[in-house]
């Protein structure tokens, strides 16, 4: 028999200050205005940091056995919050263009979404193919918002880009690939 855990722990705690805490960094971002100062670089180690701290509440959940319904619904949406955030930011800056962070919010508010309405009967954890597409994600905003053209150039751009369209490949495949398994997740919950 497994014993429930409480939904106050510290992966928990960690989640709910990474949602809160994204607007600071999405302002950080619009406040520089594409100058590349000090705001663009603070906003970039804070992105990096709070994507972090998802790793790190995710492994301390699991290794103290932590985990929680609240924490597999609130996690995803922590994710979804920062990075969404910072794609339209990235588009409203000229930097990204709009179809990719519209494409990228389609699939990921439409199974948050999904994912809430259908919590009263299953609570679905992030999929192998999801945890792949928010460690593209991870890496390719990051490199959006980091000024590294300055000393990389042209092959910087290139590398940019190439990631950029692996995370927006990963997020479809990843979105078709939560609602063809979702059938079968919730006969298994029943």
């Amino acid at each position: 028999m497994t014993t429930k855990q409480p939904n106050l722990n510290l992966p928990n705690t960690i989640t709910v200050l990474r949602i809160f805490a994204t607007p600071i960094v999405l302002w950080l971002l619009l406040t520089d205005r594409g100058e590349l100062g000090p705001e663009r670089w603070w906003g970039a180690i804070l992105f990096i940091i709070f994507m972090a701290s998802d790793a790190f509440d995710g492994y301390w959940a699991r290794s103290r056995g932590l985990v929680t319904d609240l924490g597999k619904l609130l996690d995803p949406i922590a994710d979804k919050v920062l990075t969404g955030g910072a794609l339209v930011v990235l588009s409203i800056l000229g930097e990204l263009p709009w179809w990719v962070t519209i494409v990228v919010l389609i699939r990921e508010i439409g199974i948050t979404i999904h994912r809430l309405l259908a919590a009263h009967t299953v609570v679905l954890a992030a999929a192998w193919l999801g945890k792949v597409k928010t460690v593209l994600q991870s890496i390719a905003i990051p490199l959006a918002i980091v000024p590294h053209w300055i000393w990389t150039g042209e092959p910087g751009i290139w590398v940019n880009t190439l990631i950029m369209s692996a995370a927006v490949v990963m997020t479809i495949v990843s979105g078709i690939d939560y609602i063809v398994k979702l059938p079968a997740a919730k006969k298994k919950a029943e």
